[in-house]
């Protein structure tokens, strides 16, 4: 048994609510260094926000950070310097999900698609994400997406073509689950209010429904998490050991199970909290300035 098999094995069966912070801790270093499937892509540093130009020695210090403890990343955005992300990932060696980010302005949508179609043909996209809850915020029309959706589709038929949103979604909208070669389901059960106690159990439940309702097709997690810091959101306490306790969790279940699972997030990004609140800031396992929280 190889020291990595052994580390995953010594944390089967653990039971996290009696331990120390000191302990906590230790287990966190022993699951971040077994490896994750895969960890969402921060680039922005303090001081910028989606839409911002990001460049390519950022994206390359981060893409170093994170490289010893993922196979894959997921990427949100194919403008802006994101084009970028996708490119330095295959340099190092790691497989990306990468996003075309659509929204309520048809001329960026058009850019985005562009630029996930560009990085298709220059073979740096092994998963393409055309949208990211753009039903849940009701930005497009379901029409709308489908056509979008489709022309990924046709331009790179050999990459396989989903869409990201809430798990329940691919139960509500049959036509876009359909047109999906895999359900890439966000499944956050601190967003829904669920105590820590529960979290891991309501995950699969999640989960399990986005199964259901592929009907056979391949579901990936592409984001859960749970943020250290910020206002609780009903039962969801946002604490430090929370945050461990859950990180722990998702990656033993990933691991025993091997379920697909892109963790949120690689760094914390203070420009979220305009969306989500205080909490909006703490999602990442790095801080921002890139340092190990844990």
């Amino acid at each position: 048994m190889s020291v990595r098999a052994g580390k995953i094995m010594s944390l089967a069966g653990i039971e996290l609510a009696n331990k120390s912070s000191k302990e906590l801790g230790e287990l966190f270093r022993i699951s971040l260094e077994n490896g994750m499937h895969g960890i969402c892509f921060s680039p922005y540093e303090e001081g910028q926000e989606a839409g911002d130009l990001i460049n390519e020695d950022q994206i390359r210090r981060r893409m170093a950070i994170i490289k010893p403890y993922t196979k894959w990343i997921r990427t949100f955005s194919c403008t802006d310097g994101n084009e970028l992300i996708p490119r330095i990932a295959h340099e190092f060696g790691i497989k990306t999900l990468v996003g075309a980010w659509l929204g309520d302005d048809n001329e960026i949508n058009k850019r985005e698609i562009a630029g996930l179609i560009k990085l298709g043909n220059e073979g740096v996209v092994d998963i393409a994400a055309v949208g990211n809850e753009v039903m849940y915020r009701g930005d497009l029309e379901e029409e709308e997406l489908l056509d979008f959706m489709q022309q990924v589709k046709s331009a790179i038929p050999s990459i396989p073509v989903g869409y990201v949103d809430a798990y329940y979604e691919f139960t509500d909208r049959p036509k876009v689950t359909e047109l999906c070669d895999v359900i890439l389901a966000n499944c956050y059960p601190f967003w829904e209010g669920c105590p820590l106690e529960y979290s891991l159990l309501y995950m699969k439940e999640m989960f399990n429904q986005a199964v259901r309702a592929g009907n056979g097709k391949k579901v990936i997690i592409t984001e859960t998490g749970w943020p250290n810091l910020g206002t609780s959101f009903k039962g969801s306490h946002p604490t430090k050991e929370n945050a461990i306790k859950y990180f722990i969790n998702a990656q033993q279940w990933s691991n025993d199970d091997e379920i697909a699972m892109f963790y949120f997030s690689s760094f914390d990004e203070s420009w979220k909290v305009g969306d989500e609140g205080d909490v909006g800031a703490y999602w990442g396992i790095w801080d921002k300035d890139e340092n190990l929280k844990y």
